[in-house]
């Protein structure tokens, strides 16, 4: 399986990529793949820790939704406005 997980805001500082294919070896939920990717190294985990919201296909979900191959995964910071 294989998804395109993007990153925005401050994580797409911190990481320094915007977007990255990833490869999956079975079914994983959306915080499964969050956690896998904090396991690239202590920047990553740095970076993903803490309240993040996610998307997949451009929809709003839980961290317990189950990822599809070649959904677009998506990771960013809760926004705050006033």
């Amino acid at each position: 399986m294989m998804v395109n997980v993007f990153f925005f805001a401050s994580l797409r500082e911190a990481l320094g990529v915007s977007q990255m294919n990833h490869s999956l070896d079975r079914s994983v939920t959306a915080g499964e793949l969050l956690e896998q990717l904090k396991e690239q190294g202590a920047e990553w985990d740095k970076a993903l820790k803490g309240q993040l919201l996610c998307s997949i296909n451009q929809d709003i979900v839980s961290l317990d939704t189950v990822v599809s191959d070649g959904d677009e995964v998506a990771f960013f910071p809760p926004v705050t406005g006033g």
